[in-house]
């Protein structure tokens, strides 16, 4: 088992890497490793346009089962997003077993309130902050949107946000498999705080759902069921479902710009631009 692990870990590590262009970032301010969590030796990565004012700012956490993965892994998305003019946040955070839920919720929390306070500095407008995430990082960035309690650590509340966008993420994934009775704890408590789903309130800021229809490591249900919920409650949900998409294709067609692939980069500046135009309260 911890043999295939450390093969997928490395195997992940040099695809991802082939996934950016030497010349991606000619056109992007980049900065690398900036520590936002001084006591844990927490880094970020951030990619920005040149010259960007009051653009919108995406704090991206990547996913990984909440036992591996890194953020350079992901600069592709990093610079796909900053290509398209939006401030992107790629920040690392702590993993089973060196840590247990809720850890790398307080480290993502931390994360969200370090881009409330330097966005501007790269040209980012922190009345259009929004959480995102891949898989377990959907479920990191869900869970920000919707319990109260992480973003409440760091003196911000849900609605700060402008938005919350989910790839393929885990809202609702009862009953654990691997290790998530472990990293989740399989008790009451555990199982009912880890799934986003029963936090939906109607209170949260507006999700936009994608889910590949052939997914079948994080099933669609998730997403399915989590704009259900939302739609009940009186908040705002938007779900797209791609055909012939897969666990992993719904997030690299964030930078393929293939034709073949499903619009997710499109869909992404739509909710974007959709949310620009509503009146928080």
């Amino acid at each position: 088992m911890l043999f295939s692990i450390a093969l997928l870990t490395s195997c992940a590590q040099i695809w991802y890497a082939t996934l950016g262009s030497a010349d991606s970032t000619h056109d992007l301010v980049v900065r690398h490793n900036i520590v936002f969590d001084p006591q844990h030796g927490l880094e970020l990565d951030v990619y920005a346009p040149h010259a960007a004012a009051h653009a919108p700012t995406i704090v991206f956490f990547y996913g990984g089962s909440w036992t591996h993965g890194h953020r350079r892994w992901y600069r592709y998305v990093g610079e796909a997003l900053a290509s398209h003019g939006i401030v992107a946040v790629l920040p690392g955070y702590r993993k089973f077993p060196a840590v247990r839920f809720p850890a790398f919720m307080d480290d993502a929390a931390k994360a969200v309130k370090w881009t409330f306070d330097h966005a501007a500095e790269f040209g980012g407008d922190t009345h259009r902050v929004f959480v995102m995430g891949h898989s377990a990082g959907g479920h990191i960035a869900a869970l920000l949107a919707c319990d109260k309690r992480y973003l409440a650590e760091v003196g911000l509340v849900p609605r700060d946000l402008a938005g919350m966008i989910g790839l393929a993420g885990a809202y609702a994934f009862l009953p654990y498999v691997d290790d998530e009775a472990e990293i989740f704890g399989d008790d009451d408590a555990g199982r009912h705080d880890s799934q986003p789903i029963n936090f939906v309130d109607g209170d949260e800021p507006p999700m936009l759902l994608l889910q590949g229809l052939d997914d079948d490591e994080v099933t669609p249900r998730n997403a399915e069921t989590m704009a259900e919920r939302a739609h009940a409650m009186g908040g705002e949900a938007t779900l797209k479902l791609y055909p012939d998409t897969d666990h992993g294709d719904v997030l690299v067609a964030l930078a393929s710009g293939s034709r073949h692939s499903p619009p997710v980069m499109q869909d992404v500046l739509d909710f974007l631009a959709q949310t620009a135009s509503l009146k928080r309260p």
